[in-house]
């Protein structure tokens, strides 16, 4: 027999009898407890957020490694106020475009004329002063008004590779043959990204190529509709008017956290991971070294300015010329930075055709320069 005294109680209301130790039930079913996930957990988006890494990570340096702290910030500022002209630029033009409802009339410009519109974005592109960073406002600008993808990708390939500051500054430091061979291929790799592009726009591929959200997408006011063309003097009409200031909020949020990112990374690879370490694990011969090299320069820093001389260095220690122009052209067109860039503006299937043309493009230019050289 149990020594526990049990009470048997009587339900006033039902005339039951429920028995019952002086504690709790002994039969109640217990509790449900509720499973912990991190999917349930409070401060999820904001622990996984782009300003977490932008405000965490100089924060985390001050932490860890003080002495580096200011010059980790003060680079990522002062790479961020170099981009910050050209981020109000394509803010201001991607909102005064929306208003004015231009969208649907820049598109119509480049009909029939697509050839052309790739053999002007990679000639152009080899001529703008543009590094993997700063060309993603204009390429979320061209994005917005619906210019061909074909083109986008030519001019978004060739721009990052040469401007004549870069050009002569390679020349000095790896000759002419050199600074020439990758203004060629700069234009070369801008027409073969557009062209085959071109190509798989066809197929229905890219029918859709913009993230819903981003700065690209969305759509403006329309044209006037008693002209069918776009209102430029959009401030006369008030909806036009909210939908400029609208945009220009939006955009300028968009484009101002995203490359935050970007140059907050850049900081982190430019103060912990040293220029000459990343080149000195691309060097040697033949073709599995132009390889390594494409694919050690696409996520590593290393600027047009730097990169040269350094390459330089190497090439008299051993490296191949089709390997430095491998790991020239690759460090050129993509970096960890700038991918993040990317991501936040196109979809997956045209990131990875970026990041494949960028890759593809340098192993072949390396192939090329060190059989002609």
């Amino acid at each position: 027999m149990s020594d526990t005294l049990e009470r048997i109680e009587i339900d006033p209301g039902s005339g039951t009898a429920s028995g019952g130790s002086s504690g709790s039930a002994c039969c109640a079913a217990p509790e449900a407890k509720s499973k912990w996930s991190w999917k349930s957990f409070p401060g999820r988006n904001y622990i996984l957020s782009t300003w977490t890494i932008v405000i965490g990570g100089p924060l985390l340096v001050l932490l860890l490694d003080q002495v580096q702290f200011v010059p980790f910030v003060s680079f990522a500022v002062k790479a961020f106020l170099g981009t910050l002209p050209y981020i109000a630029f394509a803010v201001a033009l991607i909102a005064w475009l929306k208003a004015a409802g231009a969208e649907a009339y820049v598109g119509k410009a480049f009909e029939g004329r697509e050839t052309q519109a790739i053999f002007l974005a990679a000639l152009f592109g080899g001529l703008a002063p543009f590094c993997s960073c700063e060309v993603i406002p204009f390429i979320a600008g061209l994005l917005a008004v619906g210019a061909p993808l074909s083109a986008i990708m030519a001019f978004w390939l060739s721009s990052p590779l040469i401007d004549p500051p870069t050009l002569l500054i390679t020349a000095g430091a790896l000759g002419w043959p050199f600074a020439i061979g990758k203004a060629v291929f700069a234009v070369a790799l801008g027409l073969f990204g557009g062209f085959l592009v071109s190509m798989l726009l066809k197929t229905g591929v890219f029918s859709n190529p913009v993230k819903i959200g981003s700065s690209a997408s969305g759509c403006g006011c329309g044209a006037s509709p008693k002209t069918g063309r776009p209102v430029w003097k959009f401030w006369g009409e008030a909806e036009r008017t909210d939908k400029f200031f609208e945009e220009l909020k939006a955009n300028a949020f968009f484009l101002v956290k995203w490359l935050a990112l970007a140059y907050v990374l850049e900081a982190a690879l430019v103060t912990y991971v040293p220029a000459n370490l990343i080149a000195g694990v691309v060097g040697g011969e033949g073709v599995g070294s132009i390889a390594i090299s494409a694919l050690v320069g696409m996520p590593a820093y290393l600027n047009s300015y730097v990169a040269p001389p350094l390459l330089a260095g190497l090439m008299e220690q051993g490296m191949s010329a089709g390997a430095a122009m491998a790991f020239m052209i690759a460090g050129a067109v993509s970096s960890i930075p700038a991918m993040a860039a990317v991501w936040s503006l196109v979809k997956p299937q045209v990131f990875a055709t970026y990041l494949g043309l960028g890759f593809v493009g340098a192993v072949l230019s390396g192939l090329i320069f060190q059989l002609v050289i």
